[in-house]
């Protein structure tokens, strides 16, 4: 019997309602969580997966990119223990060596069935403001094994047959601080996966479980199908980039992400064995992020590819357990989102920048500065825990400038509203800006990050920070300039505080009047920054986001302020151009500029 035919129009519809299903599980989830990190800031994300394979089927518009692939290694770890889910069993788990991320971020799978089959896996995943451990929010700078970073979760049943484990909650709640918002952000993503369920059983009502399947299949292999002939297009050819983590935390050297991208006519082979080995310090990667964040630099780079398991089919990647990318039991790992998947992301786009340039951008900022300030709050009489995470400057590309304050690429999250955390936690935001001049400068010119001031007001408490760039610009690329890297200081009982590390350290004391400011990285630029046109630096300058110094050093325009407004100086701007313009090498140069940083030789 011949096979029934796709109908596009009912592929379109069906694609848009998967994707739909998902879009209102992160609604559910935005809406119901009690922290503003998923409530706010939407650092979360959910996901349609298939029943026996696990691999990812739908996501939503605005989840976690990486959280997506990153649950596909969740999902099939969850259906490998508990290969005889009942549909009202739910699994939850962290565990960053079996699908995971840092321990932060925790998962929740459910099967889903229909007329007594099972059908899908809807699964979801959230930052848990804090997971026990160490340091207050996770973010342990020195620790050197996972212990030390919180509860490790295993697929476990957080549900059987539709019971919540109350047990299993008064363990893991005993381990965390302020477990009443735990249990908030618990219910939430329960919710979440209830709100899916009841969507697609609406769509399997509709349309049938074997269509709706069918469709399913159809779409993978249409994802497949748009994926391989991108990478057609991409030169034959090896390609190879390195990029830098800044330290480990405890030890101040660089550390290597070194990638040898092979392509092989519609497949792709990134071979990460030359990077650095396993680290003591807590800026390991785990598998699932180092994969995961291939598959989100691929999509940037062709975004007209729909995320599903049939994108990541042509896509190989080489992470031996001997490199710090592939973390393993009992290696600790709280810098591996964001900082090492930003890593990874970067060395993606400087290897294919060498194959397409004219596709693929500059470096983007990189790093979010995972921010903590914990304590006790005695006008509320209550503790509690803020963690922030910071946008920052895309790079340039061919026929435009970088995105300022953008998400990092690895995310769709956005920053939580500053009056938001003024009304939860002591503190206040002295300011929030824009990071002029962070931009690398370029014929297209990176996009700026963002710098703020936030000081405690009353009471005392701890500070942690994980960032990095604080001595790795984020690369220009053909001929473009590296964006400004990152800075912390701190201002405590009136004197100046550095972290050795930059970018890194935990437990800072903090006293009322205490402050801290964080400048977060720009992108860099694309093309020789004289040729950008000159209508667009006094466009910049006139914002107040480059100075008339900058404007006439980086790109040879030289600008005069009368009446108020800044106009062209023609004559002298032709004279400047005419000279030696080019500061960075050769036109397709890839850069990573280094600085040393305090105490290093």
């Amino acid at each position: 019997m011949k096979a029934a035919q796709i109908d596009p129009a009912t592929l379109a519809v069906m694609q848009n309602a998967l994707r739909q299903i998902v879009n209102e599980m992160d609604l559910a989830l935005e809406k119901a969580a009690f922290t503003p990190i998923m409530s706010e800031a939407r650092d979360r994300a959910n996901g349609l997966y298939d029943a026996v394979t696990g691999d990812v089927i739908a996501q939503g518009d605005t989840g976690m990119p990486i959280f997506v692939g990153v649950m596909q290694f969740a999902v099939q770890s969850a259906l490998a223990d508990y290969p005889d889910l009942g549909p009202d069993d739910v699994v939850m788990l962290n565990d960053p060596y079996r699908g995971g991320t840092h321990l932060m971020d925790v998962k929740l799978v459910r099967p889903f069935f229909y007329k007594g089959e099972r059908f899908a896996v809807l699964a979801n995943c959230g930052h848990w403001t804090d997971i026990g451990g160490a340091v207050p929010g996770g973010f342990g700078v020195r620790a050197t094994e996972i212990y030390q970073e919180g509860v490790r979760i295993p697929p476990v049943l957080l549900s059987r047959k539709g019971v919540i484990q109350e047990d299993l909650l008064k363990l893991l709640f005993a381990n965390m601080r302020v477990p009443e918002e735990r249990l908030g952000d618990l219910k939430a993503q329960l919710a979440a996966i209830n709100v899916g369920h009841s969507r697609l059983t609406a769509l399997v009502d509709k349309y049938g479980a074997g269509e709706v399947r069918r469709y399913m299949h159809e779409l993978t292999e249409r994802a497949e199908q748009q994926i391989r002939a991108h990478i057609k297009k991409i030169p034959d050819g090896s390609y190879s980039f390195e990029t830098f983590v800044d330290s480990d935390g405890l030890i101040l050297e660089p550390i290597k992400v070194a990638l040898d991208l092979q392509v092989r006519g519609d497949d792709l082979i990134l071979d990460f064995s030359r990077s650095s080995p396993p680290v003591k310090g807590a800026m390991n990667g785990s598998l699932s992020a180092t994969v995961s964040s291939v598959y989100v630099a691929l999509k940037h780079i062709f975004p007209d590819v729909p995320i599903n398991a049939g994108a990541f089919r042509p896509v190989r990647v080489i992470a031996p357990e001997t490199t710090f990318l592939n973390a393993q039991f009992p290696k600790a790992v709280s810098g591996s989102s964001a900082e090492v998947s930003l890593r990874v992301v970067d060395a993606v786009f400087g290897a294919l920048a060498q194959a397409i340039p004219d596709q693929v951008p500059a470096a983007c900022f990189g790093s979010v500065e995972n921010f903590t300030i914990s304590g006790y709050d005695p006008e509320n009489r209550r503790s509690y825990i803020m963690f922030r995470f910071s946008g920052g400057g895309y790079g340039g590309q061919l026929g435009i400038d970088g995105l300022s304050n953008g998400a990092a690429p690895i995310s769709a999250a956005r920053t939580s509203p500053i009056e938001v955390l003024e009304q939860l936690y002591p503190i206040l935001f002295n300011y929030y800006r824009l990071r002029e001049g962070s931009g690398g400068a370029g014929q297209f010119r990176g996009g700026y990050g963002v710098e703020f001031e936030v000081a405690l007001l009353r009471g005392e408490a701890v500070s942690s920070v994980i960032g990095d760039r604080g001595m790795f610009a984020p690369f220009g690329l053909h001929g473009g300039e590296p964006g400004a890297m990152a800075t912390v200081e701190y201002a405590l009982e009136g004197k100046k505080y550095v972290p050795p590390h930059i970018t890194k350290d935990e437990g800072v004391p903090m006293r009322a009047g205490d402050s801290v400011t964080i400048g977060t990285p720009g992108g860099g630029g694309w093309g020789n920054a004289r040729e950008r046109d000159p209508a667009a630096v006094l466009s910049d300058l006139t914002a107040g986001l480059i100075t008339a110094e900058q404007a006439r050093d980086d790109y040879g325009v030289v600008a005069v302020r009368q009446a108020g407004t800044w106009t062209l100086d023609e004559s002298r701007t032709r004279a400047l151009r005419g000279a030696k313009v080019s500061k960075s090498g050769g036109s397709n140069e890839v850069r990573q500029t280094t600085k040393k940083a305090a105490g290093q030789n």
